[in-house]
């Protein structure tokens, strides 16, 4: 779980701790909401947390791990730190960032279900119309697709045994998202104009991706808005307030 950030992070300071996923959401940091989702799904066997903890958050964690301070150098030493408490072959990874708090274990739990077998990298996304219509007037960052127009999820799932592979050329294409003739010279200028003109098939890019990093990849549209809602800024944590106090007074 990637529970890091910029310690001087002005979303932060202003509620008083010093990354985001500490900022209080119902009274506990968010990322606490996170965990208690992880295990509760009765999916997830071992965590290990990327990030400074509380005395809340760490009865839930398996392993503390520093903040490396960025985001694929924390992702190596999550799972660097799993292998070091022993994966079994096949096990796979499951990575999530600590700022999604209205996550829900039967979602992490369907998520996990639904994911390929056969997938060495598999990336949920959510469909536009799911996020609006569970979070009327949220605002999210959309790509339009052929299929339909999606937004990322705050989660995906790995094989360990291939992050070797993959991450070299991830750092590649992460370090050239800014520079559009970089950019187009590792995913070609057919896959990148049919992208930004939205007529790229889903299956087409999932292809891409997987000739691009070297592992099988795939995409999983999943019905769950939350898995595609971080808390970014205030507006976000009002929302999640909302539905963390709906939530409660349903139960």
């Amino acid at each position: 779980m990637l529970g890091g950030g910029d310690p001087g992070d002005p979303f932060a300071a202003a509620h008083g701790v010093n990354v985001k996923p500490l900022i209080p959401v119902g009274g506990v940091p968010m990322a606490l909401h996170v965990l208690r989702a992880l295990r509760g799904s009765d999916r997830v066997g071992r965590v290990a947390y990327v990030g400074p903890t509380t005395p809340d958050l760490d009865p839930l964690i398996d392993i503390r791990v520093t903040d490396h301070g960025t985001l694929l150098s924390n992702l190596e030493a999550g799972v660097e730190a799993l292998r070091e408490l022993g994966l079994t072959p096949g096990e796979r990874v499951l990575v999530v960032t600590a700022d999604v708090p209205m996550l829900r274990p039967e979602e992490v739990r369907d998520v996990l279900d639904a994911a390929p077998l056969d997938a060495g990298l598999v990336y949920p996304v959510v469909r536009r119309e799911v996020c609006e219509a569970a979070y009327p007037g949220v605002k999210r960052t959309y790509a339009r697709l052929k299929d339909g127009t999606f937004t990322g999820g705050n989660l995906f799932l790995l094989d360990p045994a291939l992050i070797g592979q993959f991450l070299p050329r991830l750092r590649e294409v992460l370090a050239a998202r800014k520079a559009p003739l970089k950019l187009a010279g590792l995913i070609g200028w057919d896959v990148l104009l049919r992208l930004l003109t939205g007529r790229l098939r889903v299956q087409r890019l999932e292809e891409k991706v997987s000739g691009l990093l070297g592992v099988k990849a795939r995409a999983l549209i999943t019905p769950h808005a939350a898995v595609g809602t971080d808390v970014d800024k205030e507006a976000d944590l009002t929302l999640a307030e909302a539905q963390l106090r709906g939530a409660s007074g349903a139960r």
